[in-house]
């Protein structure tokens, strides 16, 4: 605290400095503050300085699936607040749209998913700015789009927003950045230019700021596979196996993924080389790496499943009139064929690399140390009335112990365990079991106090009740607190974990009340709707609540509903 000496002589200086004078000296002292870490500077500076409000206005919108683009978003805005602009955070989910032709100062925040998409809270907004042909000659705008690099279209949700603004006359405040999983250094000094370029932060950008250390991008691991086993059993439609992998000083936390790239399958290569006449052994130069023709087509490029945007580019290609459709590599060869060798040349050009399937991790670092555990089921689809299987689960359920796997952990920062003494309700249905697993053995290794409530459910619980032994054994040890299981095949009328839920609403309700946290792990379509629909359910038949909606926005807000649901 300051002495009275100290106070007189602070309000002395400042008494006939003009309102930017008093931003910059803000600026100034909060990168002192940074910089020689005097935490409780910023904790007495509202008591000491006047408040000064700029008037610029800024809007930080963000778009996200996992939380991390909130996460960067609120942290934006936190240091914009402290430097007296006026700032406004929102979910792109409750942005209104008509108030994008009266902004000044704009920032998206906006992860990308799948083949290129928004995420779905994003959606509105993204067809919104798509389709808007309002001219926005007054908007000064700047996107931080995060992704993944190892996907094709790693950032088109972010640069798609980016352009179309710019198209639609907006000023670009700050270029677009685009960042892959390691993104914190980057997106700080993004922002640090933002605030530059706002006339608020420039003395700290000029003289304090530490230099920003360009990351050094993902860690490939490798691994030996120690464990190959089906967990069900004899009778089940499905095939769920857990994996073990042997990785020495292997890094992650529960809640993290393991990433894999599959190869692709030896038949089908062979059958591609075979139908062409080619030289597997070929080298083919791709951008600035080359490689033999036979290791493009087995471990580089997706081959198995095309999607219609690179089916319309082969079909372009190759002047042939291709319907909107997917079919793997072979199959779009033998019906729409190439003319030559050189030809086909220009299809390994075309086509996407293969992209990185991500498994919740199901160990714990403390417990089973320097090894990775997943929970791997086999997928299933039909195409064309064929009956296909995913191309990575595949490749990994059939794997033989002592293979070599290379991989990478992909950090979630959001769906993380909290505090020891504070208690969690795990929702998770088949593989989303995953984390759980991981959780309880991390809880059980660091003598976590919190309890800890587990709503598990498949099909059936002879066959499909995986790590039954382990549950059951928590249970009785006392780890778990409560289980509740739903097996929806055993019975005549289905049963979810959902209805499980609302047969134990009232407690349930109880346990969020006194601080619990809600994690929900598994397919978002229906389970995960459903799951949230009986949240809500819950919280106003148990809880009085007139607005189940926002009772549930607000437990997400704050933490206390995580997800991590595909």
């Amino acid at each position: 605290m300051l002495t009275e000496d100290k106070l007189r002589q602070v309000q002395q200086l400042v008494a006939d400095f003009s309102a930017s004078q008093l931003i910059w000296l803000s600026g100034y002292l909060s990168g002192i503050a940074e910089k020689d870490a005097l935490p409780l500077l910023s904790q007495y500076q509202e008591d000491v300085l006047p408040q000064v409000v700029s008037e610029l206005k800024l809007t930080i919108a963000y778009g996200t699936e996992s939380g991390n683009s909130k996460k960067v978003a609120t942290n934006f805005a936190k240091q914009a607040k402290g430097l007296g602009i006026q700032t406004k955070l929102i979910n792109l989910a409750q942005y209104r749209l008509n108030d994008l032709l009266k902004e000044e100062y704009f920032i998206s925040v906006i992860s990308t998913q799948g083949e290129g998409e928004p995420p779905e809270s994003a959606k509105k907004f993204y067809d919104y700015v798509e389709a808007n042909t309002s001219i926005l000659y007054n908007l000064k705008f700047g996107v931080l789009a995060l992704g993944d690099t190892s996907y094709p279209l790693f950032c088109k949700a972010g640069e798609d927003i980016d352009l179309w603004l710019n198209r639609q006359g907006a000023t670009r405040l700050v270029a677009l950045q685009r960042c892959d999983l390691d993104y914190d250094e980057v997106a700080e000094a993004w922002f640090k230019n933002v605030l530059d370029l706002l006339n608020i932060a420039q003395p700290v950008k000029h003289s304090l700021l530490p230099e920003i250390k360009k990351t050094a991008g993902k860690i490939i691991y490798e691994g030996t596979l120690l464990t190959n086993n089906n967990l069900n059993d004899r009778g089940s439609s499905k095939r769920t196996h857990h994996i073990e992998i042997l990785s020495e000083n292997v890094n992650y936390q529960p809640g993290d993924s393991l990433g894999i790239v599959p190869e692709n399958p030896e038949k089908t290569v062979n059958a591609i080389l075979q139908l062409q006449l080619l030289n597997p052994g070929k080298i083919i130069t791709r951008g600035d790496e080359s490689q033999p023709l036979n290791v493009w087509l087995k471990k580089k490029l997706n081959i198995v499943y095309l999607s219609e945007r690179i089916i319309k580019k082969y079909a372009l290609l190759t002047g042939q009139d291709i319907p909107d459709t997917r079919m793997g590599l072979l199959d779009l060869l033998k019906i729409y064929p190439v003319n030559d060798a050189v030809q086909f040349e220009g299809v390994i050009q075309l086509l996407d690399l293969i992209t990185p399937r991500l498994y919740s991790i199901s160990s714990s670092p403390v417990l089973h140390e320097n090894e990775v555990h997943l929970t791997v089921a086999l997928e299933k689809f039909t195409t064309n009335h064929e009956l296909l299987h995913g191309l990575c689960s595949d490749h990994l359920i059939n794997l033989e112990v002592g293979s070599i796997l290379k991989f990478y952990i992909h950090k979630n920062r959001i769906f993380k365990l909290p505090a020891d003494d504070i208690d969690i309700i795990m929702i998770g249905p088949g593989t989303g079991i995953a984390p759980f697993r991981s959780f309880l053995a991390e809880r059980e290794a660091r003598n976590a106090t919190g309890k800890n409530w587990l709503f598990f459910g498949d099909q059936h619980f002879t066959t499909d009740f995986l790590y039954q032994t382990e549950i059951q054994d928590w249970h009785q040890t006392g780890l778990l607190t409560c289980v509740n299981l739903a097996f929806s095949r055993d019975q005549k009328e289905k049963i979810y974990v959902q209805h499980r839920m609302f047969d134990h609403g009232a407690e349930l309700y109880e346990w969020i009340v006194r601080g619990a946290v809600i994690y929900l792990c598994g397919s978002k379509d229906p389970m995960g709707i459903d799951v949230e629909h009986t949240l809500m359910q819950i919280s106003a038949v148990f809880g009085n609540q007139i607005n189940p909606e926002a009772w549930l926005e607000n437990l997400s807000e704050s933490g206390k509903y995580l997800k991590d649901v595909y």
